[in-house]
């Protein structure tokens, strides 16, 4: 079992930024591919950001690249999703995940483990 912790989230005007951190325990967390994911209301959950167990490859959502970044202490158990320029269209619950499988971009609700999410709202 791997369980996460989100925290960060808040209100924040449109350009500014947030950080989320997202703290693991339980299996050996380093084995495990972390990623982001959000889920505006009335929306299907998004995937948004991951990054491989070494640290070394990272994937984004389009929607993100260049304003979004992601990243991992293994030694602070830790994942990090840095979020600038936000906008309006940000704003969603956002939630945590880990996978071991090798499917970190395409997850679905009952693959890996999730955290139980952090809201993110941007005011225009």
């Amino acid at each position: 079992q791997v369980h996460l912790v989100e925290s960060g989230g808040g209100l924040v005007q449109a350009g500014g930024s947030l950080r989320l951190s997202c703290a693991a325990s339980g299996r050996t967390f380093s084995s495990f591919d972390m990623g982001w994911y959000r889920q505006a209301p009335g929306k299907e959950r998004q995937f948004v950001a991951a990054i491989n167990w070494s640290g070394g490859n990272t994937y984004y959502v389009d929607s993100v690249k260049g304003r979004f970044t992601i990243s991992r202490d293994i030694v602070k158990n830790t994942v990090y999703l840095q979020m600038n320029s936000l906008n309006p269209e940000d704003t969603a619950i956002y939630y945590c995940a880990a996978d071991g499988l090798g499917g970190i971009t395409g997850m679905t609700a009952e693959s890996g483990y999730w955290g139980r999410g952090s809201q993110v709202t941007v005011s225009s």
